[in-house]
């Protein structure tokens, strides 16, 4: 098992990375007792997807440790991560009478831990939760670092708070059971991380990952996270790096109705929409995009954006990281380094 730790703190956690650490939920979540009362209630949010595959496990993990609770089994899909999604949690928080000393655990993908932490952050004024993300992009990316948030018709991640989880448990034995598609979407994020961090990872990634090789995955993209939310938790200026890709990508996304592209294949898209960007703006170092691709390409990711110019920018400049009538993009000097460059819908639309 590798442990890493994120420190903030009072609001400090580990992550725990491994093969079986989902038999050992039960007793990982008996000993946080204290930061919560199993007697105020533990609600596990997840998908039926999730649930079918895993949910034995997960109970009798939670049996074995002696902790009763409350499953809250949403269908699968983006679509849940809305007010309305939001809602029927509150609604079942309030009948299974979970109290402000109770639990919440996200227990899936990347959905079900933006929506359950968000839920979380503002149930009575904030419940301690834990993530047990059963994805590659929830287990490389999205679980960890305390964003929560859920969609609205406007845009992508446009409601949410900063609310940290009390721990990460990341069994890497469930990412077997992954589709395909599901698995590519973990993959951009990864792809991310060596594009604005690692030279060296990134060039790791021209071969596709066996299962042997996805713990050390999975744990060098954690660090990488977790030393950029302990310098900038709140996201006030290095942080903004993990959305390389994210300024386009969201607005493909949001284009697609959050159905005709999953994040991680908008996120692919828009790593390249960004490298591109870069090059003519003479920002990004020649050849860059085409790295991009190429690793993109390896990995079965379509590398064309399907929107023209006029119906991306509008989009983009909804992206919750401006500031004024400035777009804040992640671009990369040459794959391995990453800045944020301020622009404004004017320059934008004069490369495309």
């Amino acid at each position: 098992m590798i442990k890493q730790h994120v420190g903030l703190g009072e609001k400090s956690y580990d992550i725990l990375i491994g093969s079986g650490i989902l038999q050992e939920t039960g007793a990982r979540i008996a000993a946080l007792c204290g930061r919560f009362k199993p007697e105020d209630g533990i609600a596990v949010v997840t998908d039926s997807l999730v649930w079918g595959l895993h949910g034995a496990a997960f109970s009798a993990s939670m049996a074995a440790a002696g902790l009763g609770f409350s499953p809250v089994v949403l269908e699968p899909g983006e679509q849940n991560k809305s007010l309305d999604g939001l809602g029927r949690l509150y609604s079942d928080f309030a009948a299974m009478r979970l109290k402000r000393g109770g639990l919440v655990v996200a227990f899936g993908g990347g959905v079900v831990g933006d929506l359950g932490g968000f839920a979380a952050a503002t149930w009575m004024r904030g419940v301690c939760y834990i993530q047990v993300p059963t994805t590659l992009l929830a287990q490389v990316d999205s679980g960890v670092g305390g964003k929560t948030a859920i969609d609205l018709k406007e845009g992508k991640n446009l409601a949410g708070a900063f609310y940290q989880p009390a721990c990460v448990l990341a069994d890497t034995n469930l990412l077997a059971t992954l589709s395909g598609r599901d698995f590519r979407c973990g993959m951009a994020e990864v792809v991310k991380y060596g594009a604005i961090c690692s030279k060296t990872f990134f060039e790791s990634l021209r071969e596709r990952p066996g299962a042997a090789e996805l713990p050390g995955i999975v744990d060098m993209c954690c660090g990488i996270k977790s030393g950029i939310v302990e310098r900038d938790e709140l996201d006030k200026g290095e942080r903004r790096l993990l959305n390389f890709g994210h300024t386009f990508g969201h607005a493909l996304e949001t284009l697609g109705g959050f159905r005709r592209f999953n994040h991680g294949e908008a996120v692919a898209i828009g790593m390249l929409l960004a490298a591109e960007t870069g090059e003519k703006m003479g920002l990004t170092e020649p050849g860059s995009a085409a790295a991009i691709r190429a690793v993109l390409e390896i990995h079965g990711f379509e590398t064309v954006c399907p929107y023209p110019p006029e119906e991306m920018l509008p989009q983009m400049e909804m992206d919750k990281k401006n500031e004024g009538d400035q777009v804040q993009l992640v671009l990369i000097k040459a794959p391995g380094e990453a800045f944020v460059h301020s622009t404004d819908a004017a320059e934008l639309r004069s490369l495309c």
